[in-house]
């Protein structure tokens, strides 16, 4: 009897999941409501069309990479390896900065263009979407932080993987939009 309950328990969505699960899911409404004003808006008279920089095409890459170090470190925390674990978490961190970077770069870029958030309608759902995003991966490297100085700030009792499996979890969500607003972008704009 006891096994089938520890094995119920093991597959219940654990509340914190749920919890961000329930948060990405708002998130996402978000920017589907802002893609969605966006396509509504792109037939305006004042709706000006230009290149999205290359530094955007870098971050999306880098981003990308980050997935897969954040993925690694989840099976490394998991198989208990701690010092790959904090490598593969250093490299996300890295990799998050380095992200960052890259669409300040392109923003740099585009006013170099005089393409502002003061000019034409596109101009600030690019500016207004793009910042929406890397204010939520600056959230993510925070939480990431977090995480990483708890798993290593004192010994545990019990080695529990929930924090970052939740982290990682926000972090491929974090990713994944950056994905879909970049393919947007790119129908949208030009290459």
């Amino acid at each position: 009897m006891e096994d089938i309950t520890l094995i119920e328990q093991r597959n219940r969505l654990h509340p914190r999941k749920l919890m961000m699960w329930m948060a990405m899911a708002s998130m996402f409404m978000v920017f589907a409501g802002l893609t969605s004003a966006f396509i509504l808006q792109s037939g305006s008279a004042k709706w000006v069309i230009f290149k999205l920089p290359i530094a955007f095409w870098f971050s999306t890459v880098v981003i990308m990479a980050s997935s897969y170090t954040m993925s690694k470190a989840v099976t490394f925390f998991k198989s208990r390896e701690k010092q790959r674990y904090k490598t593969f978490v250093s490299f996300t961190l890295i990799l998050g900065i380095l992200f960052i970077a890259l669409q300040l770069l392109g923003f740099a870029d585009l006013y170099k263009q005089n393409i502002t958030l003061q000019g034409s309608a596109s101009n600030g759902f690019l500016f207004i979407i793009s910042g929406l995003h890397i204010a939520h991966m600056v959230g993510a490297i925070i939480a990431l932080v977090i995480v990483y100085l708890t798993a290593f700030r004192k010994k545990v009792k019990t080695y529990n993987s929930t924090s970052i499996e939740i982290m990682s979890l926000f972090w491929h969500f974090v990713d994944g939009l950056w994905i879909y607003l970049f393919i947007f972008f790119l129908l949208n704009f030009k290459l």
